[in-house]
């Protein structure tokens, strides 16, 4: 500030330095001396030296302070426009975010309801399987039903085999999982208007061996023969069926059977054979529950 107000004055101040100095040299008149005019020419000369140096200072605080304010200036609009940039863009991704949050919203709203749809279907579907499987069951067994009478000619009840002039009951068919003992068995036989099988030929023999090939439930032989009307409940090591006829085939008999096994097995069983289909029985405790074979005539 003191060098801005010395240019600024610098006029003023050389214009009193000359006028002292004329006013000097007025007052003394032909008096001065040469040494103090030379002196007072040395002080008017420092004296511009010194306003030269004071405008040339000037001039470059001022050019310094105007190219200060430029740059600020400058650097203040550049400042301002990326502030209109980033507020621009700032309003363009708000904007963008919010579009996004709607979309979110939209498939939100979207995924619930086809949620719900795919439920609503989903139990639609599972009552018609359950249909289905109800109509399949019904088909099988109705199929059943008309294998059995084409089979049996119309000669056997349903779910009865036809085999030459008899009809036979495999209680396995009518379930896998229901075993009797021997007085049960036939009970039931007899509640179905029959009685408990009597084997007395080969081909009977061959076709009630056969026919529960596929009949088990255990992988012990044991457990996976079938009752017959065989017994000998009367005397021990004397068979007789159902019909009061004494059993004198022995090569129906497995391999060491009969043999009584602890005592008390007086009842006949018949089982599957693959390596022999005649020797297919074994004697067994009456108490055993086991499966069963119905026999009787065709109509």
């Amino acid at each position: 500030m003191d060098r801005v107000a010395f240019i600024r004055n610098a006029p003023e101040l050389f214009s009193n330095i000359r006028g002292n100095i004329h006013s000097c040299c007025k007052t003394s008149g032909q008096g001065v001396s040469v040494s103090n005019r030379r002196l007072l020419l040395g002080l008017v000369l420092l004296n511009v030296v010194l306003l030269i140096v004071a405008v040339t200072l000037g001039n470059k605080c001022a050019k310094a302070k105007a190219g200060s304010l430029l740059d600020f200036h400058s650097a203040a609009l550049q400042l301002i426009n990326k502030m209109e940039y980033l507020r621009g863009n700032h309003s363009e991704v708000m904007e963008t975010v919010e579009e996004a949050k709607k979309a979110l919203e939209t498939a939100i709203s979207n995924h619930t309801q086809m949620k719900t749809h795919i439920e609503q279907q989903k139990t639609v579907n599972d009552a018609y399987q359950k249909q289905v499987e109800a109509l399949q069951t019904e088909k099988s067994r109705l199929q059943s039903n008309i294998s059995a009478l084409e089979g049996s000619c119309g000669k056997c009840l349903p779910g009865w085999t036809l085999f030459n002039s008899s009809c036979y009951f495999f209680s396995y068919l009518e379930s896998a999982t229901v075993k009797k003992n021997w007085a049960d068995s036939r009970a039931d036989c007899v509640g179905r208007g029959a009685d408990l099988v009597v084997i007395d030929s080969q081909e009977e023999q061959k076709f009630a061996s056969n026919s529960i090939n596929k009949m088990k439930t255990s992988t012990s032989v044991w457990e996976n023969g079938f009752w017959t009307g065989l017994t000998d409940t009367e005397a021990e090591g004397a068979w007789v069926w159902i019909n009061n006829v004494t059993e004198v085939e022995q090569r129906y008999w497995m391999d060491g059977e009969p043999n009584n096994y602890g005592g008390g097995e007086d009842c006949g069983v018949i089982i599957y054979s693959r390596s022999n289909p005649w020797k297919t029985r074994y004697d067994g405790h009456c108490h055993t529950p086991l499966h069963w074979i119905c026999e009787t005539t065709s109509r």
